[in-house]
């Protein structure tokens, strides 16, 4: 069942076209990613479909409720809840307090002494917000986007900043409150946390979606290759290079400062390939098989890296 329709979303700022015919289905119970490096317009599109930004053309329908009659607004923020990318809180209120009073403006409320507990701030329950770590502060969000019970919660980059073993916790924290029954909308930048996290991810790109399925699915279809990467023992020479790339089995080859790297389209011939390399009188030491990821497939997509948008052509290639 479909939560959340988008069709043909466009939102502009000035000349910039910030969101290009977006068209797109959420459906309930899922965790849903917006995956894409920053400035994508990412954020514009949670925004629109909360509410909390004006569309300029297309329709948005969440849970029945379409988006783009004012007059919808209050039914819709009933059943939504929004984790911000940057949340304020009153300054002198404590972390229930804060809680209390955002429960006090909806019909329905979860207790906020449980939310606390849920998350492990309830013996911080009397404190403010300006003395929890980053990781408590983006827990305490989270939990304060779910205080009226919603339907749909939407987290903008929910662990942005953080480090890896307090990201890990939150995603644990998210899994937890989909497994209660809550559709998720979340954006990242990170791909490890879209694969981990989402059921199916639409990847944003200058503003556009330029697809969108499963992770799984997403690497499948580009037919993408595996990356093998070693250090050889004797120092890099023209002739150990030769030696690989005469292999039939590589469709790719080049160097990465001191290691080897190759790329070959069956995975069912790793094995056969080191022993080969092995067998033209090459040790390896520093041996990693990565299989393609959601990075790969950013890459393919757009030719740049989802992170730090470095172009990735094969200029650098020894094998064409």
């Amino acid at each position: 069942m479909e939560i959340i329709k988008v069709n043909a979303l466009n939102k502009s700022y000035k000349q910039n076209l910030a969101v290009k015919n977006a068209s797109f289905s959420v459906i309930k119970g899922e965790i849903f990613g917006i995956l894409g490096p920053n400035g994508a317009g990412k954020t514009t599109m949670l925004e629109m479909i909360e509410g909390l930004r004006s569309i300029d053309s297309g329709g948005i329908i969440v849970n029945n409720v379409d988006v783009n009659d004012k007059d919808n607004r209050a039914s819709l923020q009933e059943i939504i809840g929004v984790q911000l990318q940057s949340s304020a809180y009153f300054d002198k209120l404590k972390l229930v307090e804060i809680l209390d009073l955002f429960g006090s403006m909806y019909k329905k409320k979860k207790d906020p002494i449980e939310l606390l507990k849920m998350v492990g701030l309830y013996e911080k329950r009397n404190e403010l917000v300006k003395n929890l770590s980053g990781g408590q502060a983006q827990r305490f969000s989270i939990i304060a986007a779910l205080i009226n019970d919603p339907d749909i919660v939407f987290l903008d980059e929910p662990t942005t900043g953080l480090d890896p073993n307090i990201r890990r916790e939150l995603w644990e924290l998210i899994k937890q409150i989909n497994k209660e029954g809550k559709t998720i909308i979340l954006t990242t930048h990170y791909m490890e946390e879209a694969e981990e996290l989402c059921d199916r991810i639409a990847i944003m790109y200058e503003g556009s979606l330029i697809d969108l399925d499963t992770p799984q699915n997403l690497i499948i279809k580009q037919n993408l290759k595996f990356t093998i990467k070693f250090i050889p023992e004797e120092a890099f020479n023209d002739a150990i290079l030769k030696k690989v790339s005469d292999m039939t089995e590589i469709v790719e080859l080049w160097n990465e400062k001191e290691k080897i790297v190759l790329r070959i389209e069956d995975s069912k011939l790793i094995n056969d390939i080191l022993k080969d390399i092995e067998d033209i009188g090459i040790e390896f030491k520093n041996l990693e098989i990565i299989p393609p990821n959601l990075e790969d497939v950013f890459i393919t997509l757009t030719g740049n890296s989802l992170r730090k948008g470095v172009n990735h052509g094969n200029s650098e290639s020894l094998i064409k």
